[in-house]
């Protein structure tokens, strides 16, 4: 039994007549007959009462149409779901982020990727940059969220992993509110050569600890690092208490964290940028969407920038 010959059937159980149905197919008669018969046959079932005068459906035929139109109905419904799914229109995306990353960079993101793809589920996970990786090498992440670059040191080394920046933000400096540097509109980096600095803790924060160890690199000295945490919220938090003084980007200012002052730096500040990281041999349709959607926002967001 061939998908064709159902399509045949009813289209001579809608018209009850081989001529007319053969038009509307664009084939001539004799082949279409055949068609039928030979469906017939394989059934082992008479679907049409056939007579010079008229055609009629048999009590059987009458059957086999309300079933047949059913059965392509669905097919119908599973071919465009298919479609939907290939091209990452429906589904599910795993999606692991750091902290600082929902102050200002992922909220429009998730918006556009929700509105454009209504039907996909996002699964969210607050999870630090370690733990993302091992997501994605372990394939219950599809997609992770957090500040670049990321070199080849464990646990971040691995050939499998591709990046894509979706933000850029320049570091400013976070100070306890009574430290006697808030005073100042911006910070010279060198004014922060003595004071103990809060850093985010090697492996959890790879990109961005790198990124401000050259900004103070480029002041001319090693920051005296008393205290390091994950994430940076808890750093903003440990500034907070007076622990010391940290480099943080600027997004970070959106968390309104008490007891912290934020100032720019006097000094060509480095930009750090968040990034997109995924496991090339997990890649899925929905991850190409919300990738397509977090560089075009980003573009944007530079475009914007610029003007």
């Amino acid at each position: 039994m061939e998908l064709r010959q159902l399509q045949y059937f009813l289209v001579v159980a809608e018209e009850l007549n081989f001529s007319r149905a053969a038009d509307r197919l664009n084939m001539t008669q004799p082949p279409l007959s055949a068609q039928v018969r030979q469906l017939e046959d394989e059934l082992a079932v008479t679907l049409f009462e056939r007579s010079t005068r008229k055609v009629t459906l048999t009590p059987a035929g009458e059957v086999f149409q309300r079933s047949t139109k059913r059965l392509l109905s669905e097919l119908d419904s599973n071919v465009v779901e298919a479609q939907r799914v290939a091209k990452g229109e429906i589904g599910q995306l795993s999606l692991g982020f750091v902290p600082s990353a929902t102050a200002e960079i992922l909220p429009p993101i998730l918006r556009e990727f929700r509105k454009r793809f209504p039907d996909v589920r996002l699964v969210l996970h607050e999870l630090t940059p370690e733990l993302q990786v091992r997501g994605l090498r372990e394939g219950s992440l599809d997609c992770a969220c957090f500040y670049l670059p990321f070199n080849d040191s464990p646990p971040f080394g691995d050939r499998n992993l591709e990046s894509a920046p979706i933000s850029r933000e320049p570091l400013v400096a976070a100070l306890p509110v009574d430290h006697p540097l808030t005073a100042q509109r911006k910070i010279a980096m060198e004014s922060l050569a003595e004071e103990p600095f809060v850093a985010v803790v090697g492996h959890s924060g790879q990109g961005l600890r790198e990124v401000i160890l050259e900004q103070c690199r480029r002041a001319d000295f090693k920051p005296h690092i008393v205290q390091e945490a994950a994430l940076i919220g808890t750093i903003a938090g440990l500034v907070a208490s007076g622990v010391g003084v940290s480099l943080l980007p600027a997004s970070v200012r959106r968390l309104q964290r008490m007891g912290v002052s934020y100032r720019p730096l006097q000094d060509d500040p480095i930009h750090v940028k968040m990034g997109l990281i995924w496991a090339r041999e997990w890649f899925r349709p929905t991850l190409e969407g919300f990738i397509n959607v977090a560089e075009e926002i980003h573009a944007n967001s530079t475009r914007r920038g610029r003007s």
